[in-house]
This record gives structure tokens, sequence and C-alpha cells, in this order.
């Protein structure tokens, strides 16, 4: 017991020198860069006014510029909307509607037996409540801990194991046709929800009937010791409470995250043949499910809407390959549901006011199209000026990232919105390549990452 007490204690200590050690690192770089920057200063005027001079430069620099001036003014636009923005609060128990919460799991092992137990605490009405699992044909324990689980949990919980891996669509699917609901829930089987997630996740269905979908609020789960998901930590906080905060106002939230998300029983049902066979490019769709389904939803004129105050918490990658993999696969996604919604958003899809919708569609696109040109750009300025390359970058980084520091800050605590800086340097210097690569390769299937769990 003692050994034990005596190595956690040196893993604790030996994190906190390693998180010392990246953080004074970080500072250190950008300093460096802003020396660069300042030292090179007439360099980078020199370097503007040679790209006015070739037609091609000129042209890039005036659609960069102009780009640069929507992206502020939409930010601007997303500031108002996020201050305007109120999670809705729960509903009585008698107003709640009854539910079916659906999680597939693969691979899972000990992870999934956790994650049931947590949503079998909620404080949902239980007359009122359907928890179903599915085992997507996984080669490790996970099913032998899903039994754990309905041992405890008894009638409470139903299990079905899949005759083999044929992916979380088909999961979810199982989980659709055979759910008694009036509300889907879906839950990533990594994932820990708190007390009043559910009753919080469900409630806007009730006080807004046209609302057909609701993205839940997603938090770290593994960031006490790891750096990636510290960092990640800071990311999901400004992609969750700021901009699908903001989206919400505009009924408009892009994408239900899979790992907490409720969808109107109704509007599923109508999409789901769409859903189960989707294609691209010829192939059957095996990832974004939840993006394809939010599209779907959307599509029939349905509010999306976020609820802040239904958290779960959910594991990430610890690792730069889990991560890159995991970018892909977002990347892929992003790209297939970006060529669908275009075949709609400019359409009368529903009533009342679209033009945030549009904004966001183009605001959104705009980052995709314009990737290729700034990656050779970015390639073009290394080589023509590298040390000038790195001061403006990081001084770039200083300026952009602030907002996220500010705002993590804002919201919970300093201490760790300072991973911000860190998560900014890491993807620029190291993940830039995954929205190109992303569009290149948007054909390709494969979840990536779904591997065995690690043995707790």
């Amino acid at each position: 017991m003692l050994s034990n007490l005596q190595s956690t204690s040196n893993k604790i200590k030996s994190g906190n020198y390693s998180n010392l050690i990246v953080l004074t690192s970080t500072f250190l770089l950008i300093l460096l860069g802003i020396s660069f920057f300042y030292v090179f200063h007439e360099d980078f005027i020199e370097f503007n006014e040679q790209r006015r001079s070739s037609t091609l430069g000129y042209s890039f620099l005036i659609i960069a510029s102009a780009l640069f001036i929507y992206k502020a003014f939409f930010f601007l636009y997303m500031f108002f909307k996020y201050f305007k923005y109120k999670p809705i609060e729960a509903v009585s128990n008698k107003e709640l509607p009854k539910i079916t919460v659906i999680v597939p799991a693969y691979n899972e092992s000990r992870q999934v037996f956790d994650t049931l137990m947590s949503l079998n605490k909620s404080d949902y009405p239980k007359d009122k409540f359907q928890l179903i699992s599915v085992d997507d044909g996984s080669k490790d324990d996970t099913w032998q801990w899903m039994q754990k689980a309905k041992a405890i949990l008894g009638e409470n919980l139903e299990l079905h194991q899949q005759p083999k891996n044929m992916g979380k669509r088909h999961a979810l699917y199982y989980g659709f046709k055979k759910g008694t609901g009036d509300v889907f829930v879906t839950v990533d089987s990594d994932s820990i929800v708190t007390e009043d997630t559910l009753k919080n996740l469900v409630s806007p269905f009730i006080k807004d009937k046209n609302c057909g979908a609701v993205a839940g609020n997603i938090r770290v789960l593994n960031n006490s010791k790891e750096l990636l998901p510290k960092m990640l930590d800071v990311s999901f906080v400004l992609s969750f409470e700021f901009v699908r905060s903001a989206e919400s106002t505009l009924k408009s939230v892009f994408c239900t995250p899979g790992a907490l998300a409720a969808y109107k029983k109704e509007s599923v049902l109508n999409c789901l043949n769409d859903w189960i066979n989707q294609t691209f490019m010829g192939q059957p769709s095996d990832i974004g499910e939840d993006r394809a389904l939010t599209n779907m939803i959307l599509k029939q004129g349905k509010h999306v809407l976020f609820q802040r105050n239904a958290v779960a918490f959910t594991n990430v990658p610890d690792k730069y390959t889990g991560l890159y993999k995991m970018f892909i696969r977002w990347g892929r996604s992003n790209v297939r549901e970006s060529i669908e919604m275009s075949k709609f958003i400019f359409k009368n899809f529903r009533k009342g006011n679209k033009l945030g919708s549009r904004l966001l569609f183009i605001s959104h696109v705009s980052e995709l199209i314009m990737s290729f040109p700034f990656l050779i750009f970015m390639l073009f300025f290394v080589a023509v000026h590298p040390l000038l390359f790195l001061g403006s970058t990081l001084v770039t980084i200083l300026i952009y990232s602030t907002f996220s520091v500010a705002f993590y800050s804002y919201r919970y605590k300093i201490k760790e919105a300072i991973w911000a800086y860190t998560y900014s340097i890491l993807y620029t210097f190291s993940l830039f390549w995954i929205t190109p690569y992303a569009i290149v390769t948007a054909n390709r299937r494969g979840w990536l990452t779904r591997g065995l769990a690690e043995k707790k």
C-alpha cells in the first residue's frame, strides 16, 4: 500500500514538472516569436510589398484581407449572440418526456460500466427512463462489463450484442428501432454525466415545440495528468460554451456531439432510412453519424439547440497519434456534411429568419475553401523567410489565443486557461495539415481510433 502511494505521488510530481516545463517553453517560444517579429518588422513590410507587386500575390492578399474583415465582423456577431444565450431551465418531473438513452460501445472495457452506472444515478424519473446499451462486436471484455452493470441495474438496463462489428451508426440504429421514448438520448460509452444532465438536456423539447435536437456540453474527463487532454479541455470549452451557445440563439447548432445529444423521436424516424443508408461517393458512410443526423433534422425545418447546463465528461486522446486520427475523422465528416448542408441551407428550409444560419455556413465553408491557399502561402513563407514566419505566426497565436484564455478564465479558472497558448502552438505547427488532408481524402472510410481500450 505504501509503495503504491509513493508511486502515485511520484507520478503526480513528475506530471507537475512536465506541465511546468511545457508551459515555460510555451511562453519562452512566444517571447522569442515577439522578438523575431520586432527584429524583422521591416522585412515583414517588405515581404508584403513584394506580394503586392505580383498579380497572384496581390489577389491572395485581397482575398485574405476580405476574409479577415468578414471573420472579424462575424466574431463580433457571435460575441453578441453569446451574451444573448441562456440555457433553458429544467422543467418539472411531470412535464418531462419519456426518454430512451442509447449507449453504443466498442472496446471500452471497464469504462462502459462507469458510463452506465453514472446514467443510472441520474435524477430523471425512472418510470420515464429507458436505458439501452449495444455492444458493437467488441474484441475485449466490454460485454462482460455490460453484463456486470446488468446484474446491478436489473430491468433498468437493456443489453444487446451485435453479431459482429457493424459500426456506431448501426449500433445507434438498433437503439432507435428498439426505443420507446419520445426523446432519444445518445451517450458515448466513455462519457460520464452529472445527475441533472438528462433533465436539462431534454427540457428544450418541452419549451420549444419545434426543437428537433439538443447538443450537450462536453468537457474532458481524463485531463488530470496528460498534457493533450488539458489542452483539449480549453478547446472544448470554447467550441461548446462559446460557439454552440451563439449558434443556439440562431436555432442552428451545426453538430450535436456523439458524447451527449438528444433527438425528438419523430424527427429521427422521419430521416432514419436516409441516415442508416447514407453514402458518400458511392461508399456507405461509417463516420460522422452525429453531424449527419443533425443536418437531416435541420433540413426538416427543426431547431437544434445547445444546453450548457447538460454536461458530460468524456475521454479524449492523450497521444498525438490518437489526436490527429480523431481530427481527420472529424474533418472528413465536416467536408461531407458541409456539401450536404449546401444543398438546403440557401433554400426555404424552415420558417422564420434563416440569415444567421447562412452566415454560420459561409464562415464554416470559407475556412475549408481557404485551407489550401493558406497552406501554400505558409509553405512559401517558411521557404522565403523562416524566422519572420516564426515570429509573425507566434505573435498571431498570442493575439488569437488570448481570447480563449480570457473566455476559459471567465467561465472557470485561469490556471487551466493558459493551456490555450500551448494548444494553439501545437495545432499551428503540427496539425495544420489536417483540413487539407481531410478534404482530399473525404471519400475514405474508417473510424481510425476504435482500438482496444487500456486495461484499468
